[in-house]
C-alpha cells in the first residue's frame, strides 16, 4: 500500500473532499477533548470553505490531500517558514496538520508522510521540523519513533477543550 501513496496538493475542486476528509479524521480521533464530543470550535476554525480560502492566501501554507489509488484518505497541512526557538522562519518548517482516516490508519501512511515532508524541508534548505502532538494517546510515540525529541510543553489554543486533556508537546527533528 505504501507505493501507492500519493500527496495532492490542494486546489478549490478539492475543498469538499479536504473539509469531510479533515472534518471525519478529527472526529474520529479527537472528540475525547471536547465536552460532550462536541468538537464544532476546531472545525469551524480549520475545515471550512472559509478557513481553506484564507490559508490558500497564505504564501507559507501548503495543504494536502493523500490518496490511495482513488481514495482520499488523509490530509497535510504544512507552514513552510515559521520561526522555532532558536530557528528562524527561514530554517524552520511547521507540520501543521497530518490527519489519517482512522480505518487507514497503521498502513504506513503516517510514515509515509512524514519522508514527503522531509522531503519538502530539505528542499527547502530546512534545519528543523516541527509540529505539537498530544501529551496523551498514540501519536506521541508514533513521532518518537520518527526521530521527533520533545522541545517545549504547549496545549491545545482553545479555552473550551477539557482541561485535562489541554497538555500537548512541540517536537522537533533535526534535519
Amino acid at each position: 500500500m505504501e507505493n501507492n501513496i500519493q500527496f495532492e496538493q490542494l486546489k478549490p475542486e478539492l475543498y469538499n473532499t479536504y473539509i469531510h476528509i479533515g472534518t471525519k479524521a478529527y472526529n474520529q480521533h479527537y472528540t475525547h477533548l471536547w465536552p460532550n464530543g462536541n468538537t464544532k470550535t476546531y472545525i469551524e476554525n480549520s475545515f471550512t470553505k472559509e478557513v481553506l480560502l484564507q490559508e490558500e492566501k497564505n504564501q507559507d501554507t501548503i495543504l494536502y490531500v493523500i490518496k490511495i489509488e482513488s481514495e482520499y484518505v488523509g490530509l497535510l497541512k504544512i507552514t513552510l517558514h515559521k520561526k522555532l526557538q532558536e530557528f528562524s522562519r527561514a530554517d524552520a518548517l511547521y507540520l501543521d496538520k497530518i490527519y489519517i482516516l482512522n480505518e487507514y490508519s497503521g498502513k504506513g501512511i503516517g510514515a509515509k508522510s512524514l519522508q514527503f515532508v522531509e522531503k519538502i524541508a530539505k528542499n527547502n534548505a530546512k534545519k528543523v521540523i516541527f509540529l505539537e502532538s498530544m501529551q496523551k494517546g498514540m501519536a506521541l510515540p508514533f513521532y518518537q519513533k520518527h526521530s521527533f525529541k520533545i522541545a517545549a510543553i504547549t496545549q491545545v489554543p482553545f479555552s473550551n477543550v477539557i482541561e485535562d486533556e489541554k497538555p500537548m508537546y512541540l517536537l522537533k527533528k533535526i534535519l
